[in-house]
């Protein structure tokens, strides 16, 4: 006979208790034991840069958490990645490097995020984004026992799930594929915002459910801080990793250009204050980096609670982390 359900007052009294049990605790540790052996092995050098900075992202789709410091109070921002301080130790001649640390983003809550998570980021100066894929792949091998991931152009999902093209479509196009996925028509979206949810919800759940899947070639307008390939269509050396249609990394092959990295950052600026999102002053210390001159590289991001989590079989974030935000 199953037990009745806790009462308010028994539920409170056990939010001390961790949400992750210790079998993935342990887990964990060994996922990240394996994480460092691995870069151990490879010659890379590990990393530490600071968490609360003086500048952050400015992408409209990303919000960071702040908080003042000092007389007169200065704003420093909790960072989303460490991929502005990581470039700026490469640009100083660090050589390849990786860190595992905790990133912060606002607004981002649910079974696959935490506001606060772990973060695995690396780079390699020489290589590109197809060279760092392999490196990716082996990495899922050597921790999640994996056969060597595929891969597919994000024009070939669109047309074999969608029959659309994402690099030629029109809005008009794109706002019908969203009709026939029962997506509604949202008049509202932009070309961008028709992409992002065609592919998250029609495409992605289909990704690395045999092997990993790398999806590559995104639309020019999505390169975030990726190098453009001129076309046509023109397309931006970025690539995704997909595990059992979950989201696993974002890499690039990095923008070195100091003056376009300046261009993009006041595009996305311009877009935070169209939507009435706070603004965000440049990072004029990465731009002095790159000026001073950033090293052709190929750079990532892997989420490591999500590593844990096909790791350990988890199907909820908080099965993985000891104390979620909701019980800091």
């Amino acid at each position: 006979m199953a037990s009745p359900p806790p009462s308010e007052e028994a539920s409170a009294a056990l939010q001390w208790r961790p949400t992750a049990s210790r079998k993935n605790l342990k887990r964990r540790a060994e996922v990240l034991s394996t994480v460092r052996q691995f870069f151990s092995d490879r010659g890379l050098l590990e990393v530490e840069t600071p968490l609360l900075c003086a500048s952050t992202i400015p992408e409209p789709a990303i919000e960071s958490l702040h908080t003042h410091y000092g007389r007169p109070a200065r704003r420093l921002f909790l960072q989303t990645s460490p991929e502005f301080a990581m470039k700026r130790l490469l640009a100083a001649g660090s050589g390849p490097i990786y860190q595992i640390c905790k990133a912060f983003r606002d607004g981002e809550a649910g079974h696959r995020h935490n506001p606060e998570f772990s973060l695995l980021e690396w780079y390699r100066p020489s290589w590109d984004h197809h060279r760092l894929m392999d490196e990716v792949s082996e990495l899922i091998t050597a921790v999640l026992g994996l056969p060597a991931a595929e891969r597919i152009t994000y024009g070939e999902l669109f047309e074999r799930h969608l029959a659309v093209d994402p690099h030629t479509a029109s809005l008009h196009e794109l706002r019908q594929a969203t009709s026939r996925a029962d997506l509604g028509e949202l008049p509202d979206l932009d070309r961008d915002g028709l992409l992002d949810l065609l592919i998250a919800s029609v495409i992605e759940p289909h990704l690395g459910q045999e092997r990993p899947t790398f999806v590559h070639d995104y639309p020019a307008s999505q390169a975030a801080l990726a190098i453009v390939r001129p076309g046509p269509p023109a397309v931006a050396e970025r690539f995704e990793l997909f595990v059992a249609g979950l989201e696993l990394a974002n890499g690039f092959h990095e923008l070195t250009d100091a003056g376009e990295q300046r261009r993009r950052f006041e595009a996305e600026r311009q877009e935070r204050r169209a939507a009435g999102q706070e603004d965000v002053e440049p990072d004029e210390l990465l731009l002095a980096a790159l000026a001073h001159g950033l090293p052709p590289c190929a750079g990532v991001a892997l989420g490591i609670d999500r590593l844990v989590m096909l790791a350990s079989g988890a199907d909820d974030i908080r099965q993985v982390l000891t104390f979620p935000t909701e019980r800091a």
